[in-house]
C-alpha cells in the first residue's frame, strides 16, 4: 500500500514538472525573452553613433539655448534587433520640387543604402499606407487583419466618446460648415497625378521583405521578429514620417529605439523655408530633441558588419 502510494506521488510529480516544462516552453516561442531580445556575443553587430540634441550645457556655462547643442553616443546593436522602415518611398509626388528632391535622394541615397543593407542581412520593411500596402504579396493579409479606421486622427477609446465632438463639427457640415476649408479647384488635379500611385520600382520589396499597412501591423512583426530598433528613412519628413501610426512619434510610443536617416527624407517645404529646407531640418531636429536620434546612410553602411564576418 505503502509502495503504490509512492509510485502515484512520483508520477505526479514527473507529469506535474511536465506541464511546467511545456508551459515555459510555450512562453519562450510566443515571446522573446530578454535574453533573446538582447541577442548573443556570437551575433554579427552594427556600430553607429546616433545624434540627438543635448538640451543640457556643462557644468560652469550659462544654461541658455545658444550653449546648448548636437551630442552622440557610441552603439553597437546587434544586426539582428534593427530593422529598415521605409515610410511612403512612393513613385511621385504631386509638388513637383519635392517630387524632384524625393527622387534625387532615391537614386542617390537609399538604393545605395539598401543595396548595402540587404547584402548585410538587415530586416527590411516597407511601410507605404494602407491602400498601397494591399497591392503587394508580401503584404499578409490573413496574418494581419485589415483596420480600416483613419491612421492620421487619433481613435476615440470608446463608443461613447464618438459623440464628442459632435459628427458635423468633425465633418465641418451643418452648423459648422463656415470653419471648413475652401475647395481648392486644383483637388481633381492632385487625384489624377496620384492615381495608381505605388512603391518606387527601385526600392520595391525583394526576397521575403514585408510590407506593412499600419503600426499595429509594423508592431506584431518586430515583436515576432525581436526588433528593438528602428531606423526610419522616406517620405515627408514634416507629414508621414512623424505623423504615421507606423511613423516615429508613435513607434516611439510603443517603447521601440527610433533613429531617422537624415539624408534619406525630405518634407514639404513651403515657400518661406524651400531655399534653406527648413521644414526637412525642422522635423529632424524635433525627433532629435524629444528623445530620437538620427545618423546618415553612409554612417549606417560604414557600420554595417563586413562580408567576412558572416
Amino acid at each position: 500500500m505503502v509502495s503504490s502510494l509512492r509510485l502515484v506521488m512520483v508520477s505526479c510529480g514527473i507529469a506535474t514538472v511536465a506541464v511546467l516544462i511545456a508551459c515555459a516552453r510555450g512562453r519562450a516561442e510566443n515571446s522573446p525573452d530578454e535574453s533573446t531580445a538582447a541577442g548573443t556575443a556570437s551575433e554579427r553587430t552594427l556600430h553607429i553613433k546616433p545624434r540627438y540634441y543635448r538640451w543640457h550645457v556643462d557644468p560652469g556655462e550659462e544654461w541658455v539655448e545658444k550653449n546648448t547643442g548636437y551630442a552622440h553616443l557610441d552603439w553597437e546593436v546587434t544586426l539582428s534587433r534593427v530593422a529598415l522602415v521605409l515610410v511612403d518611398v512612393w513613385d511621385r509626388h504631386y509638388i513637383e520640387d519635392t517630387e524632384s528632391r524625393s527622387e534625387e535622394i532615391v537614386q542617390q541615397k537609399i538604393r545605395p543604402l539598401l543595396n548595402a543593407s540587404r547584402r548585410a542581412g538587415v530586416e527590411i520593411i516597407h511601410a507605404p499606407s494602407p491602400r498601397e500596402a494591399r497591392l503587394y504579396k508580401a503584404w499578409n493579409q490573413q496574418r494581419y487583419p485589415v483596420q480600416e479606421s483613419s491612421l492620421r486622427v487619433p481613435q476615440p477609446a470608446a463608443k461613447s466618446e464618438l459623440t464628442w465632438p459632435p459628427v458635423e463639427f468633425r465633418s465641418k457640415a451643418g452648423p459648422y460648415k463656415k470653419y471648413a476649408r475652401p475647395f481648392e479647384p486644383m483637388a481633381a488635379v492632385r487625384l489624377e497625378r496620384l492615381k495608381g500611385m505605388r512603391i518606387h520600382p527601385d526600392v520595391e520589396p525583394v526576397g521575403d521583405e514585408v510590407v506593412v499597412a499600419n503600426g499595429a501591423e509594423l508592431h506584431q512583426y518586430c515583436r515576432e521578429k525581436g526588433i528593438l530598433f528602428l531606423i526610419y528613412l522616406g517620405f515627408n519628413t514634416n507629414a508621414c514620417i512623424l505623423t504615421r501610426d507606423y511613423g516615429t512619434l508613435e513607434m516611439g510610443k510603443r517603447g521601440y529605439e527610433i533613429i531617422i536617416l537624415r539624408d534619406c527624407t525630405t518634407a514639404m517645404e513651403s515657400f518661406e523655408t524651400a531655399d534653406e529646407l527648413l521644414q526637412t531640418r525642422g522635423a529632424i531636429q524635433f525627433l532629435e530633441m524629444f528623445g530620437k536620434y538620427s545618423i546618415t546612410s553612409q554612417e549606417l553602411i560604414a557600420g554595417l558588419p563586413d562580408s567576412s564576418d558572416e
